[in-house]
């Protein structure tokens, strides 16, 4: 065990010393932060460059009437809007927004049956803001005018709009609430974005590391001393552990950033992410699955590194391997709708897509314990299994050199194992 140990501290030492490791961590931190306090920032970024000042709009109102009842509507609306009367002609005015003197003017008129008839004349259409909240105040007068033909009281109007009365009802005494439902939906995201990238950066991390020592012939002094199956186990182990302690470095800042900017006032982000109804099992099975996941794409990276000579064409290699994480995040992501779903379930039993589509399930749904279990068995057999078949093929692949032809060489790499 001395040399299992020995690889497995060169491993994750080696590793954390790199630049590229400390960067990425402090970006990612700082990134953490940056996103906490985003609303913050951008509401003091909004005040210091003064977006906050009101839109201001020309009105050509040919009606006389619909110029005033839109000020008033604007105010009662609590919209940022100044409307004013254009003293100069249709003509004027599109020139002066030709010349971007002015944002735009809208042209207001009542038709025959007292319709509201408006245009709305801009430079370009990217602004959406500004039309949408005139359009609003303007169906709101609408309303009035109508009501106003057909002799209806603001009471009687009400009336018209009043929204019906829809409860749902859970009759289950496990089911989850409709907030329950909702936070358990953020919260599954999040850690499914966690171990999907987690999975691809450090399986790709192993294979690169195993074909680095290979094109260094590092490889040929490690295997006369060492056997091919403890170097591929202490390689898996020791880079599984420092993506561990990069995860535990991300959780806790991010632990801290939600802690910041929940003080005071609640914005935007601790109220999307509230973790009042976080249950313990969600950040067990998180827990769980996360490790699953990585020892079983871990072994196949490792298995699939020793098969190349150059670190360039690692990714070549690992391609299948990689589309298989992309194929079980897209089948997550389309089951946080709906994680009843027929297809969905079978996912959730396919070892290569339980860590994402299993982990969806079992968040936000109230499973039977043979469920998850299940699939976290299989998933240890089809572990135990990789690890079997990937230490005859890393026994003879990290033999191989030359130019690899893709996964052909797998039989080669087995018989070379033999010998």
């Amino acid at each position: 065990m001395r040399e299992f140990w020995i690889i497995f501290k060169q491993s994750f030492v080696t590793k954390a010393k790199t630049k590229s490791f400390f960067i990425t961590t402090l970006i990612m931190v700082a990134g953490i932060f940056l996103f906490a306090n985003l609303p913050s920032l951008i509401s003091s970024v909004s005040k210091l460059i003064g977006d906050g000042e009101e839109d201001k709009v020309l009105v050509l109102d040919d009606s006389g009437v619909l110029l005033e009842r839109l000020q008033q509507q604007l105010k009662l609306s609590d919209e940022e809007i100044a409307v004013e009367s254009a003293n100069e002609t249709k003509e004027q005015l599109e020139k002066q927004v030709e010349e971007e003197k002015i944002d735009g003017f809208i042209e207001l008129n009542l038709d025959a049956s007292q319709t509201i008839q408006a245009t709305y004349t801009s430079a370009s259409s990217v602004d959406q803001y500004l039309p949408s909240s005139l359009q609003d105040a303007l169906q709101s007068i609408q309303t009035e005018v109508k009501a106003e033909q057909l002799s209806l009281s603001g009471e009687e109007v009400a009336t018209l709009f009043t929204p019906i009365h829809f409860e749902k009802k859970n009759i289950s005494a496990s089911a989850k609430s409709e907030e329950e439902l909702n936070q358990a939906r953020v919260l599954v995201y999040v850690l499914m974005f966690v171990i999907y990238f987690a999975v691809i950066i450090y399986s790709s991390m192993i294979a690169t590391e195993v074909a680095t020592e290979k094109s260094s012939r590092v490889m040929e002094i490690l295997i006369s001393s060492v056997s091919p199956v403890k170097h591929m186990f202490a390689k898996v182990l020791g880079i599984g552990s420092l993506g561990i302690v990069q995860i535990l470095v991300y959780g806790l800042a991010g632990l801290i950033a939600y802690k910041v900017s929940s003080i005071g006032e609640e914005n935007d982000f601790s109220a999307f992410f509230s973790l009042e109804n976080l249950q313990v099992s969600t950040l067990v099975y998180a827990v769980v699955f996360f490790l699953l996941g990585y020892f079983l794409y871990a072994t196949l990276a490792a298995l699939l590194g020793s098969l190349v000579s150059r670190t360039e064409d690692v990714q070549q290699m690992i391609m299948p391997m990689s589309l298989l994480v992309v194929a079980a995040f897209i089948i997550a992501a389309t089951g946080l709708g709906n994680p009843e779903m027929g297809y969905i379930k079978i996912a959730s039993f396919v070892p290569f897509f339980a860590p994402l589509v299993m982990f969806l399930r079992v968040g936000m749904l109230d499973l039977p314990l043979w469920e998850p279990l299940l699939s976290i068995g299989i998933m240890v057999v089809t572990i135990a299994l990789l690890g079997w078949f990937g230490a005859k093929v890393y026994r003879g692949g990290v033999l191989m050199y030359g130019p690899s032809r893709s996964l052909k060489d797998l039989k080669k790499a087995i018989q070379l194992g033999k010998e």
